[in-house]
């Protein structure tokens, strides 16, 4: 089991509100460069998709919820189908997606006893939450050309050290897709 961090990222770090729908003054910087930055499997997720699960915080899974049901193209036909585990103190009801469920217990130790690869896209605290105890295996970061200057960063100042090795960089229209993997 792998647990992989799939994010949209500035070249300062920044992640928060990279589709404008949180509002913030410099909200939507990734779409700013074409749908096709951002459409379809930029992530290379594959097979993961098939015989992994996904992991979200509320935020996201909402904000999820409500756009990929209604999409038939083949990487949302994939998305829609994957289990999803939400990770909610407030959320009670995810019908609106289909095989989501609520996550049971304490995140950590749920994702501890996961015997899938799970994959969290955006999902910052959750992100956060398994940086500190050291749970994070690969990150793929798709960083576009764009210095924001202010927002939540992937890696906080005070976050935890980690040592890690690039596995690969490819150009993705004007973002750069890169993966990187815990080093050792």
């Amino acid at each position: 089991m792998s647990v992989v961090v799939i994010e949209f990222i500035t070249l300062d770090g920044v992640v928060s509100d990279p589709d404008g729908s949180g509002g913030t003054p410099l909200g939507g910087w990734a779409f700013r460069f074409g749908r096709e930055a951002v459409a379809g499997d930029k992530f290379r997720l594959g097979s993961t998709l098939d015989e992994g699960v996904m992991l979200f915080g509320r935020e996201t899974w909402q904000l999820f919820s409500r756009l990929w049901p209604g999409r038939d193209d083949p990487f949302a036909v994939r998305l829609n189908a994957v289990p999803k585990l939400v990770a909610s103190r407030t959320l009670t009801d995810t019908s609106a997606w289909a095989n989501s469920r609520l996550l049971e217990g304490d995140l950590v130790d749920a994702v501890k006893r996961e015997q899938r690869d799970v994959i969290v896209t955006g999902s910052l605290s959750v992100v956060h939450r398994l940086m500190a105890e050291d749970l994070v295996d690969e990150y793929r970061l798709l960083t576009f050309p764009t210095v924001l200057g202010t927002g939540r960063r992937l890696f906080p100042a005070e976050g935890p050290h980690a040592d890690l090795e690039c596995r690969s960089v490819r150009r993705i229209g004007a973002a750069v897709l890169s993966t990187y993997r815990r080093a050792g």
